[in-house]
């Protein structure tokens, strides 16, 4: 009889453990979600650490994450912070069916792997002056910090999606010097940028910034990802379409700028802007007239009012932009930087507005192809600082743990492996 009992007490334990092995867990990414930005760093964990496939389900909930439930998952989740929900196998193929339904905007997309991500940026930077960097070291996600000896060498091979920091690919030290030239920070830059130029054998900064803009041009032609925010995207393309002239002053790189560059400028190798025109003047902290004017004078908008909308686009037909704007919410709270946004009529006709003040006809949020690799350009400095000024302390994410404007930069981390599973499957 004991025997009997032992034997039926084993055989329940193992349907049971099989019961648990078999349910799901549904990590919600609605307005439910403690903790928006954790969870990305779970799944993130999840491809990565644990070698466990994830699916992102496209549209449903906020773009919800399901995983396989196991008791290492299900604390980690805890450990977080981050809400999840467990259900059976049953409860996850009703969810399957809803989003399969051909009249609803959902699809479900598998992760199977994690990308390697690189950040460009000065090895002298602290990581609060970057908000992409703020948000990999919150959510929990490894990154390598690269720049130029790393670009220059050939080691964006190594990786599969890259960040531009806040960098100023013209060789004007982002036009700080009219107002920063006798701080020891700004002085700093430039003695490091200038012995970088000449460790790697050229004669300015604009030179060498030129080199990198395009091997990281090679870097997508191959199939990289790109993704900038602030100043990297529109300096970016100015350093692309002036590759074959001078538009540095002399306060710069020793020479004058060429007085004729602004007719010298290759629209063509742009990557998503057309027919700007510069602003060669030093003492206007503008590279060109992409970025929209922030006078208040000219942009009549107060802060509360400063909002941009996400496109809704088809999870089914336009999946990559769907994945690009999985969030809780369709209208975000702008954000300023140096490059705060992007006026509508300089983006060219192939690149897909993601988000934009259709009323301001700014451009906030962009993205397009460049051979078998892709670029995000995502304007302003910091999505919970309004105005970030040079000195200010940096933004406590444990404050910001639902940030929908993080989000976005979250979305374009895991796009990569969403991409890639994609056309495996």
């Amino acid at each position: 009889m004991v025997r009997k009992s032992v034997v039926f007490i084993v055989c329940l334990i193992v349907i049971l453990s099989k019961s648990v092995l078999a349910s799901q867990l549904l990590i919600p990414m609605d307005e439910t979600q403690k903790n928006h930005l954790k969870a990305y760093g779970l799944s993130f964990w999840l491809l990565n650490a644990q070698q466990q496939e994830v699916e992102w389900l496209l549209n449903y909930r906020g773009g919800s994450f399901l995983i396989s439930n196991t008791v290492n998952t299900e604390r980690e989740c805890k450990i977080r912070g981050i809400s999840y929900e467990v259900i059976s196998e049953s409860q996850a193929e009703v969810i399957f069916k809803e989003i399969d339904d051909p009249a609803a905007n959902m699809n479900h997309i598998k992760l199977l792997n994690a990308p390697k991500i690189a950040v460009y940026s000065p090895k002298t930077k602290q990581p609060w002056d970057d908000a992409v960097t703020m948000v990999l070291t919150y959510a929990e996600i490894p990154y390598t910090v690269i720049f130029d000896d790393e670009v220059l060498s050939g080691k964006l091979v190594e990786y599969d999606w890259l960040h531009l920091h806040h960098e100023d690919f013209t060789g004007q030290f982002g036009k700080f010097w009219s107002s920063y030239a006798a701080a020891p920070w700004y002085q700093a830059e430039v003695a490091e940028g200038e012995s970088m130029a000449a460790k790697h054998g050229y004669g300015s900064v604009r030179e060498l910034k030129k080199a990198v803009v395009l091997k990281i041009r090679e870097f997508m032609l191959g199939g990289g990802f790109l993704f900038a925010m602030c100043s990297a995207t529109d300096s970016y393309d100015i350093a692309l379409a002036a590759a074959e002239t001078d538009i540095c002053e002399d306060m710069f790189d020793g020479t004058p700028a060429d007085p004729n560059a602004q007719n010298k400028l290759n629209f063509d190798d742009c990557l998503a802007f057309k027919n700007f025109r510069l602003e060669t003047n030093p003492y206007v902290y503008e590279f060109s007239n992409i970025d929209i004017n922030p006078d208040p004078r000219v942009r009549q908008v107060r802060e509360d009012d400063d909002l941009f909308t996400l496109f809704d686009f088809s999870a089914k037909w336009d999946i990559i932009p769907s994945i690009l704007c999985q969030n809780h919410t369709k209208t975000i709270k702008g954000f300023m930087g140096q490059t705060t946004a992007y006026k509508s009529n300089l983006i060219k006709s192939d690149v897909i507005v993601m988000g934009e003040n259709a009323l301001l006809e700014e451009a906030k949020y962009l993205h397009g192809e460049l051979g078998k690799g892709t670029f995000t350009f995502f304007g302003g400095h910091d999505p919970e600082d309004y105005q970030h000024l040079v000195g200010e302390p940096a933004t406590d994410l444990n404050l910001h743990p639902n940030s929908p404007g993080y989000r976005l930069i979250l979305n374009n981390i895991l796009f990569p492996s969403a991409k890639k599973s994609k056309q495996k499957t």
